[in-house]
């Protein structure tokens, strides 16, 4: 694709999202837009709909005890499938809904950089500056060469000490020291914006670092600061960074449920001695940290995607820097194009940009996909660690929106990046 056609798909890529909406399987009306390909714009994929083939599958799944967990697949504003399976807490007898937030692990990697932005955008930092700027205490290298943009499209250069995962933290507070003492720990080992962090705590201590300058700038804790200015401001009135102490009485929160050795599950979260065995968070307990991880409902993150378009969490340039390709990356799981973004890894898929984002540790498997250009906006938030089940929901859920056909490539995993959102 040549540069022009590049700017023409992000001048077009979220006014997709401004556009009306339309009744679940019907196009848009007087616009004679139902095509043979049943790819124009308003029309509703058949496998989509209540009913289809992505809704019969999941159910099939859910019907196994394969999944439990929320799907929601949303249309320019309008949800067009949502369906919820399994239990949110067992012992309360507490069912799934859309309403239950699940945690999201490294699925809520997308957030800092808005935060980020914002203070960008109203003169507070810049993106050039570089960590030093900001904070004190961290090693002279780091200071003077990590840059804000570093930090946030994920080639800071740096690596620290692995988090400790069988530590068991008791409040805010105490989280709180430990990553203001975790992150002074991080050194320089590459040359920063030369490539990825690709350490093993390298996009963890990034992310520390980078919420630690919201909170020297604005003043107050970053979990606070993304509950007033990200999740309010885009109405997620469900998500939030919610301690464990909430986990284990709102009713509203998803436990998550960990694969044993002898192929039960247990509730993570009464159960803080034990570890998952899932390929996504192998050793961990998602429990332990008293505070750390985004949780968010599915229809709060179709929200995100809205306020996103209309300039409600950023003004719409720096929505589109916040969205826009930085540098080439790998390619998708589909094998298709791939570059690095603040909003994470983006892909040119069939014409159109394509973000997604997923996380998973003991008992939790999340993803949400956002095609920029139709409008369309995929979820799936599990309180599993199946892996290969979810793998294929997610393949599902694709073919069903844009008609591709699944290809043999094996299970999707979720994004193992151990941002701020997955440490304590």
């Amino acid at each position: 694709m040549d540069s022009d056609s590049v700017r023409g798909v992000e001048r077009r890529r979220l006014l997709g999202w401004g556009a009306g909406v339309v009744a679940a399987g019907m196009p848009l009306a007087g616009a004679g837009l139902v095509h043979a390909d049943a790819s124009g714009p308003g029309w509703i994929p058949p496998d989509t709909l209540p009913g289809g083939a992505y809704d019969r599958f999941v159910a099939k799944l859910a019907a196994q005890d394969r999944f439990s967990g929320v799907v929601l697949l949303s249309y320019r504003g309008r949800t067009v499938l949502s369906r919820s399976y399994g239990m949110a807490d067992r012992e309360r007898g507490i069912r799934n809904h859309e309403n239950v937030a699940f945690n999201l692990s490294s699925a809520g990697g997308p957030f800092l950089p808005v935060a980020v932005l914002q203070l960008v955008q109203r003169g507070e930092v810049k993106l050039s500056d570089t960590v030093g700027t900001h904070l004190d205490g961290l090693a002279t290298d780091i200071a003077e060469q990590v840059t804000i943009h570093h930090l946030i499209v994920g080639m800071s250069g740096m690596d620290a000490p692995p988090p400790d995962l069988q530590r068991v933290f008791n409040s805010r507070e105490e989280v709180h020291e430990y990553n203001q003492r975790w992150a002074r720990q991080a050194t320089l080992v590459s040359v920063p914006g030369a490539g990825s962090s690709g350490h093993t705590a390298g996009g963890a201590v990034a992310s520390a670092i980078a919420a630690q300058i919201v909170e020297a700038v604005t003043g107050t804790t970053y979990w606070d600061y993304m509950r007033e200015h990200v999740f309010g401001r885009a109405g997620m009135r469900g998500s939030a960074y919610y301690t464990r102490t909430q986990w284990l009485t709102d009713e509203h929160i998803a436990h998550p449920y960990m694969r044993q050795p002898d192929g039960s599950r247990v509730d993570a979260v009464r159960n803080l001695d034990k570890d998952s065995l899932s390929q996504q968070g192998p050793n961990e307990n998602p429990g332990r940290g008293f505070i750390g991880n985004v949780f968010a409902t599915a229809p709060d993150l179709a929200r995100f995607a809205h306020a996103l378009s209309d300039g409600t969490v950023l003004d719409r340039p720096y929505a589109d820097l916040y969205t826009g390709a930085k540098l080439p990356g790998p390619g998708d799981r589909l094998g298709t194009p791939a570059f690095r973004a603040y909003v994470g890894p983006v892909h040119l898929r069939d014409g159109q940009w394509v973000f997604n984002r997923g996380g998973g540790s003991g008992g939790i498997s999340a993803s949400w996909t956002i095609y920029l250009d139709s409008g369309w906006a995929g979820v799936v938030l599990s309180n599993y660690d199946d892996l290969q089940e979810f793998g294929e929901i997610l393949q599902r859920q694709d073919q069903a929106i844009t008609g591709r056909p699944i290809l043999p490539i094996g299970p999707y995993p979720p994004a193992k990046v151990n941002g701020m959102e997955s440490t304590r």
